[in-house]
């Protein structure tokens, strides 16, 4: 796939050539899950020895500060995220890499399709996580929702599956240890499941202000319904992807069957994405309740005084932590969008401000 179409614009630039490829990849999962498989056999001798740690997991609603996050983290050597240089074979990274090493250039960083200011590049860590859920449930993506996964959701091989992909990102990396670090946004709709499969691993959910939060998934929203519109391609890459947070591709979490209240409402207004974010925050909050490896962070404050929080990650994931450390300055103070409230009625603001102090009880930062 030609390089220069592929940095950080969610396929914007794409070649015709890199579309179909792209299209062909990204729809037969299966025959990616059969070429993983394969590669478990051609690389075996590159992929023995090589010892996974526990994994990390960041995730949380989107705009919550999980791409920054994500950033930071990935600058530890020993943590491991996906790249953009692994699209569009996602599951089978190290056949990928060999059918186009000799192909690969370096390109310059762009702003991402999100209009944040975000800068990536090929070597962008980004979250395609999701792919690899969808080839094993692909029935729980429907068309107006996702429905979460519950303790007894069955494994059907995805647990050994990413243990083994966890092995092959680490042995890419030309490392023989290191410990996979993943930002998947839908993670908050399989957190109890993630905790069975991965009995060793930290999650990380980061929560905003909530006047801010709601109002910057609204604008996120408004702005992909428009770009949508506007280039189809970029519909259905994000589709592709599992990125399903906002536009024409928005399909939400069904936390709890919360879409029910909200049948009817404008998914275009604040007391929808309001709605949302109480569903969503409640979910976490009670699985943080329920399991001391998920730990709840506020990013507001991370961003206010990031030293002291940066301190408390690296000591909180058992490393020396300096390149994180270092990261200080990428942190600015959240901006205050004044402070007037949300266009909702008092029941619902009032269910927004007491799932706020719940967040801030139960807060580690």
């Amino acid at each position: 796939m030609s390089e220069t179409n592929q940095a950080g614009a969610l396929g914007q630039s794409y070649s015709s050539a890199d579309r179909m490829i792209h299209k062909i990849a990204t729809g037969q999962l299966d025959m990616q899950r059969m070429l993983a498989g394969l590669e478990d056999k051609m690389f075996a001798s590159r992929i023995e020895g090589v010892a996974p740690g526990a994994p990390v997991f960041v995730t949380s609603l989107p705009r919550a500060g999980t791409t920054l996050l994500l950033e930071v983290l990935a600058e530890e050597p020993g943590l491991i995220s996906h790249t953009y240089r692994q699209m569009p074979f996602l599951l089978c990274p190290l056949i990928w890499d060999r059918l186009t090493r000799r192909s690969q250039k370096k390109a310059e960083a762009r702003e991402r399709a999100h209009g944040d200011g975000m800068q990536v590049s090929f070597d962008s860590v980004e979250a395609f996580e999701e792919m690899i859920w969808r080839a094993f449930w692909p029935e729980r993506f429907e068309t107006a929702r996702i429905r979460p996964w519950t303790p007894k959701t069955k494994d059907l091989g995805f647990t050994p599956f990413m243990q083994r992909h966890f092995t092959k990102l680490i042995a890419l990396n030309g490392r023989r240890e290191g410990r996979y670090l993943s930002k998947n946004n839908a993670n908050i709709a399989r957190l109890a499941w993630l905790r069975r499969a991965f009995p060793d691993a930290t999650i990380l959910i980061p929560y905003r202000d909530p006047v801010a939060h709601i109002r910057s998934m609204l604008r996120q929203h408004r702005q992909f319904l428009q770009a949508h519109g506007e280039d189809k391609f970029i519909l259905a890459y994000m589709e592709s992807i599992g990125h399903l947070e906002f536009g024409l591709a928005h399909r939400p979490i069904d936390f709890g069957g919360w879409l029910r209240e909200v049948q009817g409402l404008d998914p275009t207004s604040e007391a929808y994405w309001a709605t949302y974010w109480c569903a969503a925050m409640e979910s976490v909050l009670d699985a943080a309740a329920e399991d001391p490896g998920t730990h709840i962070l506020s990013y507001d404050t991370l961003c206010s005084t990031p030293e002291p929080g940066l301190a408390k990650l690296s000591d909180l994931l058992g490393i020396e932590g300096a390149a994180l450390k270092a990261s200080a300055g990428r942190f600015r103070a959240p901006t205050r969008h004044g402070a007037e409230g949300l266009a909702i009625d008092p029941a619902l603001s009032t269910r927004v401000a007491e799932a706020a102090d719940r967040l801030a009880e139960a807060s580690m930062i």
